[in-house]
This record gives C-alpha cells, sequence and structure tokens, in this order.
C-alpha cells in the first residue's frame, strides 16, 4: 500500500469537506487513516493457501463441524463504511477435515477486504468447498451495516442475514434444520 499516496488523498478529503489539515487534533490523522486501511483491508493481500497452511487432513469422521460465532468487521464497498457481526460455518467431511482455527482465519481473509456481506458469505463457502470437498457447507452471517445505521435509512436496530448452502446443507432439509437449530442454540 502507497502510505504517501493515501495520506495525501485523507489531507485533500479533509480540505474538502471544511477541515483544517493542520490543527491539532489532525497532524496525525492521514498517517493514521492510512495505517487503519492496511489493516482494514488486510484480506486482499492474504493468500488462502497460506492460511490453510497444510492444515487439510485425511479423516473418516462424517458428522457435522459447526464453528459458531466467529466475530467480523468488513468495510462495505458502497460508502466504506463498516458494517460488522457474527459468522457461522458449518460443513459435513467426506474424507477430510481442516483444522478448527482455519476457519475463522478464512472469515478473516475475505471480510478484511470491502465487501458485500452475500459474496463474503458465499466466498467462504465456496472456499470451504473448494478444499475440503466436503458432503456439504453451510455459512450463515448476521451484520449490523453502518450504512443502513449512520445515514439513508438510519435504522439502528436492523440487521441483515445471508447464507450459503452447498450440497447436503441445500438439498436435505433436516440437515439444513440442524444447522440452523445449532447456530440459534445459545447453549455451548
Amino acid at each position: 500500500m502507497d502510505h504517501e499516496k493515501l495520506q495525501n488523498i485523507v489531507t485533500g478529503l479533509l480540505e474538502l469537506i471544511g477541515e483544517d489539515p493542520q490543527r491539532e487534533g489532525l497532524l496525525n490523522t492521514p498517517k493514521r487513516v492510512a495505517k487503519a486501511y492496511e489493516f482494514l483491508t488486510s484480506g486482499y493481500h492474504k493468500k488462502i493457501e497460506s492460511v490453510m497452511n497444510n492444515a487439510i487432513f485425511q479423516e473418516k469422521y462424517n458428522e457435522m463441524v459447526l464453528v459458531k460465532n466467529i466475530d467480523f468487521y468488513s468495510l462495505c464497498e458502497h460508502h466504506m463504511l463498516p458494517f460488522y457481526g457474527k459468522v457461522h460455518v458449518a460443513y459435513i467431511p467426506d474424507g477430510k477435515i481442516v483444522g478448527l482455527s482455519k476457519i475463522p482465519r478464512i472469515v478473516e481473509v475475505f471480510s478484511r477486504r470491502l465487501q458485500v456481506q452475500e459474496r463474503m458469505t458465499q466466498e467462504i463457502a465456496d472456499t470451504l468447498n473448494t478444499y475440503l470437498q466436503p458432503q456439504g457447507v453451510a455459512v450463515v452471517s448476521e451484520a449490523f451495516h453502518m450504512c443502513m445505521m449512520m445515514r439513508g435509512v438510519e435504522k439502528q436496530n436492523s440487521s441483515a442475514t445471508a447464507s450459503a448452502m452447498v450440497g447436503v446443507f441445500r438439498d436435505d432439509a433436516r440437515t439444513r434444520t440442524e444447522f440452523l437449530q445449532l447456530i440459534t442454540d445459545h447453549n455451548i
């Protein structure tokens, strides 16, 4: 990332909105914004192969594996405002499993980009489906969008849910229902 170029853009933005970039409280703002955007968009620079890091293992297990309540933070590509929430991910192995910590890392890769919730949800499901070739994958994301809360319709209590179902989660209503019941069960 070209920090100097981004800092110049932020300085120009401050001027355009009527601020004085030389005001004491804003002197280091362009530098801080550049660092923040580098972190908030770090998913562009991460490769799924390195995230997986040889953590796929042969295993005969064939029941549902679920990691739920994975926190995520992203930026909507329409307004570059934050949206955040939780992702629930399940898969049913067909000979391969992945280290459990890799699932939140996959979520992190796709959430740390300019995104729409629907695409992010699908990308997570597609990645697990590609790498594991499981019987099925299910992903549900629940999010609050600052672009709906702070501007536009200004609905502070509205949330959005997106889902991606692959394989048995799409084709078998009982499997899908079991997953949906498990992610709404708050007992762990």
